[in-house]
């Protein structure tokens, strides 16, 4: 459930595209700073995008500085460093890492699941130690994901709901959600980003899911009876789209409600173009939402 929040990089200038850049691998140092080298390995687009928005709204200003990456000796690359916002994205990159693998082992047994969740036991305890209450919250969730899963939910709507909050959870971390109000806006941007994420990626593991019967709520909620899955595919392609868009469409609307202290064309471009673009490609169409990213704001 991992990886589908990108931004739209052609619609970026080239600064705004090195910034994001420099966010994404600063939260790779990050996570080797607080974790050591091998839970890198699971650095994901999305707790990147975490980062990334986090700092957009915070009051501390990022600070860059230029370093040489072993995968990139020859050029010095400009990184965010020193951040309480990025440390937190590591953190939670670790947690989010930790759980897949181990929802990758009960369902599938997989065993590079198995020595993943091995390899990261110390990390993800050291989250769970410094964040319990968030880390109960966040284990609830999924504990209610799975008995959901367990029952063949056959409502999209609804198994997508423990996923919804537990990304309200994750995406509210202080010191940004200092007051109500802003608590608030970010829970319900939280929700939608998860109801998407989860959405969208069952829409695109249903050929997996039906060749190996594992669960899909789009298999059940339109019973899926064995027949050819391109078929299947098309004939909930308007109900699909229709969940998506309605929201991407909430989540806008949240976007817009927020107080930006930097960074908004960026984060504007990931929630206006990116997701959109990701959609239309799980959708197979190639449309977006006519909504131009650089009414968004300051940068």
């Amino acid at each position: 459930m991992f990886g589908y929040i990108l931004p739209d990089k052609p619609e970026l200038k080239i600064r705004e595209y090195e910034t994001y850049r420099a966010y994404y691998c600063g939260l790779c140092r990050a996570i080797k700073k607080n974790h050591g080298n091998l839970p890198r390995l699971t650095l994901t687009y999305d707790t990147a995008f975490l980062a990334l928005f986090l700092s957009s709204l915070a009051e501390e200003p990022p600070k860059f500085r230029e370093i040489r990456c072993f995968l990139h000796p020859l050029k010095r690359r400009k990184i965010i460093t020193d951040s309480e916002v990025l440390g937190y994205a590591a953190d939670m990159n670790v947690l989010l890492s930790w759980l897949n693998l181990k929802d990758k082992w009960k369902d599938e047994q997989s065993l590079p699941a198995r020595a993943g969740m091995i390899a990261l036991k110390s990390a993800y305890r050291g989250v769970v130690k410094r964040y319990p209450e968030k880390s109960r919250i966040i284990h609830d969730r999924l504990e209610e994901l799975s008995e959901l899963e367990d029952h063949k939910c056959d409502s999209i709507d609804e198994a997508a709901e423990p996923f919804a909050r537990l990304m309200e959870e994750i995406i509210c971390c202080q010191p940004v959600c200092n007051v109500i109000r802003d608590e608030s806006i970010l829970r319900r941007i939280g929700y939608h980003v998860g109801k998407w994420l989860y959405t969208i990626d069952a829409l695109d593991d249903l050929e997996k899911d039906s060749k190996s019967k594992s669960y899909n709520p789009f298999l059940y909620q339109y019973h899926y009876r064995g027949e050819r899955i391109e078929e299947f595919r098309s004939s909930i392609a308007q109900d699909a789209e229709f969940l998506l868009i309605h929201t991407l469409s909430e989540l806008a609307k949240s976007f817009e409600l927020l107080e930006f202290k930097r960074h908004k064309e960026i984060t504007g471009n990931i929630i206006y173009l990116g997701m959109q673009k990701k959609t239309d490609t799980i959708l197979g169409r190639g449309k977006y939402l006519e909504r131009p990213v650089r009414s968004a704001g300051n940068q």
